[in-house]
């Protein structure tokens, strides 16, 4: 079966981060499903609005889906931070940056290119971790937070395009762990039933996706489509 059947069949997509492991699973899964738009890291920066506003620009409008497949984990200056002696307000700002602000901007720049006569969606990647109800464990101080300031982000934009747009759906998925680079070093302890390929993530995420109706709209759900408490 195509991707997401409950679409219109001329879909114009856009998958933001084509060039990571879930994006470009998400590109290939979609391919033939109409025009898709795959903008990689050195097309659109999301540390950089400029770049962003230009990508939009470049698209145009109509679109029907936007899937903003970015997120960044860790870097070279080290992991996750376990404690608060960790924290760094530089690798704390460049999280946020990338985590929250950017995709709440990819936002600003093409919710106003969707579609207002049919079925449209804006989804964004984020993460179980984000969520301030399931943190029972700590750690994880900054991805964590950027990812829970990014869900309110998805439920605000959310309240604010359903009176423009009431028949689209703005959402949160986790895809949960996913064998690509950014969860490398976090794979070991996970089943091997739990960890799925880019491919098979991008599958979750786009039949999720296409079960989600506008009443979900501002909502945070996982791979298998249950909600996940904010």
């Amino acid at each position: 079966m195509a991707a997401l059947p409950s679409f219109a069949a001329d879909l114009r997509a856009v998958v933001v981060g084509a060039n990571g492991g879930i994006g470009a699973a998400l590109v290939e899964a979609l391919a033939g499903r109409g025009e898709i738009i795959a903008l990689t890291r050195a097309e659109l920066d999301l540390t950089d609005p400029a770049t962003i506003a230009a990508a939009a620009a470049r698209v145009a409008a109509p679109l029907d889906v936007v899937v903003v497949a970015t997120g960044h984990l860790h870097d070279a200056a080290g992991g996750p931070e376990k404690a608060l002696r960790d924290l760094d307000a530089a690798r704390l700002a460049h999280g946020f940056a990338v985590n929250a602000i950017g995709p709440a901007l990819v936002a600003q720049a093409f919710l106003p290119h969707l579609r207002l006569d049919r079925r449209t969606a804006f989804v964004v990647l984020s993460a179980r971790v984000g969520s301030i109800g399931d943190n029972r464990l700590g750690g994880w101080y900054g991805y964590r937070a950027a990812k829970a300031a990014l869900n309110q982000f998805v439920r605000t934009i959310a309240v604010e395009h359903a009176r423009r747009a009431p028949l689209s759906v703005v959402a949160a998925l986790h895809p949960g762990t996913v064998a690509t680079r950014l969860s490398a070093p976090f794979q070991r302890g996970v089943a091997v039933e739990r960890l799925f390929t880019p491919a098979r993530a991008a599958g979750h995420i786009l039949d999720v996706v296409d079960r989600l109706t506008p009443a979900d709209s501002g909502g945070f759900f996982a791979w298998d489509g249950s909600a996940i408490v904010f």
